[in-house]
């Protein structure tokens, strides 16, 4: 097992990841840039060490610095969390240059499945179902029409490298695929430097489903079940449940088999999420996440496994702690991602926490590194903590939610809360009758 344990990150995945090193006995290190020199996590941590100014390029994306740290303090281990330098490959093989183990999955592995076109290509190969589509990057307007002309319209215009709905377009018809075809090479070139993308079938009212899976990397994989993510604002998600209500067991047992033979067949180290659009019975691969998702807790719940005790065992050589048949799934678990952000415009709402308070009582959970008095500052993602409820049915999950969230209090910034404390009494969502679109379109009834 590790001795140190440097986190490369900030805010409550920091602190969910240093609480878990505390209940391991593991010595931990924080790094911070200036503006988070009062978080949570640096206050609770065994050391601490500031690697620069507030923009993220200049702190908690800048390798060297992270690399200077875990050489000056003796971290033997890196956990990136999410986002920042999670799936970055560079710096997987950088730690490992320097005999620093990455908590995560190999710089190839990443490297394979950062690229959209190489990790359809893969999960193709692996025997994931994937939606139709190119077989890579799309080279001119004429094979985009051949290829929209035999998978049908609607289609969907994707770039390569991006994420959170950057370099996507959808055209209906040949008319709109020019114009979808350059606007999405336009933003997926200005985005992320690479203007290649991709097309597919675009399915009209799919849900979004994803496969928690774990991988050793000796050939053995399983999965911990799906969490349905499907409520969704402009890609990014929103609500998050465990188990989804639109699965049944025999389709959840044939998509969690597919998930974690892959991993198995890849040689998959750590934790990783398989990402599927799922319409009308059948699953179709999106992208895997080769990281830890921000909504993990909710499959902790339902499974009692603490999933980042499990990716610092694989990483540290101790293989998987558990078998298929090991993992039971009880009740159902729902995350509320709490922004600080206008409930209704999404505008940001930095400032400073006047009162925080937070629920309580059987199957309730909060993750946040933020209290009351804390000045939440204007350089990072809006996301200031998570409500993550567990019960021995949604019918119960849902009556403890409602009951949480009138309790969740927030003052002096504007936060999503009271999106949620409408959310909950929706009949859609009572019945788990919803799709990716269906946010979208009661914002829009709502405004």
């Amino acid at each position: 097992m590790f001795q140190k344990i440097l986190i490369a990150n900030r805010g409550e995945i920091a602190l969910r990841v240093l609480r878990a090193c505390k209940e391991l006995g593991i010595q931990t290190v924080v790094v911070h840039s200036t503006a988070d020199a009062d978080a949570m996590h640096v206050r609770l941590a065994d050391e601490s060490v500031c690697i620069g100014p507030p923009p993220s390029r200049d702190s908690y994306l800048n390798i060297h610095q992270i690399v200077a740290a875990c050489e000056i303090t003796g971290a033997d281990a890196v956990h990136p969390g999410y986002g920042f330098l999670s799936e970055n490959a560079k710096f997987s093989d950088i730690l490992a240059a320097h005999n620093i183990t990455f908590i995560g999955p190999s710089g190839d592995h990443i490297r394979i499945m950062g690229d959209k076109i190489e990790a359809k290509r893969t999960a193709k190969r692996l025997g994931i179902p994937v939606v139709p589509g190119s077989e890579g990057a799309v080279s001119d307007e004429k094979e985009a029409k051949r290829i929209a002309a035999e998978i049908g319209y609607p289609v969907i215009i994707k770039a390569s490298a991006g994420g959170g709905g950057r370099g996507m377009k959808v055209a209906r018809n040949e008319d709109e695929l020019n114009v979808a075809l350059a606007t999405a090479r336009s933003e997926a070139g200005a985005a992320f430097g690479d203007d290649a993308v991709y097309i597919e079938k675009y399915l009209e009212k799919p849900r979004h489903i994803e496969l928690q899976v774990f991988g050793d990397g000796a050939g053995h994989g399983v999965h911990f079940g799906e969490r349905d993510c499907s409520l969704q604002r402009r890609h990014q998600k929103v609500w998050e449940e465990a188990l989804s209500p639109a699965l049944n067991d025999e389709e959840r047992a044939r998509i969690g088999g597919i998930c974690a033979s892959a991993v198995a067949d890849l040689g998959y180290s750590g934790a990783g999420t398989i990402e599927f659009l799922y319409e009308d019975g059948q699953f179709y691969f999106i992208e895997m996440n080769t990281r830890l998702q921000v909504e993990h807790p909710v499959t902790e719940a339902i499974t009692g496994i603490d999933l980042v005790h499990e990716q610092i065992r694989v990483a540290s050589g101790g293989g998987l702690s558990v078998r298929q048949e090991d993992i039971k799934f009880n009740g159902h678990a729902i995350e509320c991602r709490i922004n600080a952000e206008d409930p209704r415009t999404f505008t940001p709402s930095p400032g400073t926490i006047t009162h925080f308070h937070t629920p309580g009582g059987l199957g309730i959970r909060v993750d946040s590194g933020v209290y009351s008095g804390y000045r939440i500052p204007p350089y990072y993602d809006s996301l200031i903590g998570k409500l993550i409820v567990h019960g021995r049915n949604r019918v119960e999950c849902m009556m403890r939610l409602r009951r949480a969230l009138d309790e969740f209090v927030v003052d002096g910034i504007k936060t999503t809360l009271p999106l949620f404390r409408d959310l909950v009494g929706n009949p859609d969502i009572a019945n788990g009758d919803y799709d990716i679109h269906w946010l979208e379109k009661y914002l829009a009834k709502t405004e």
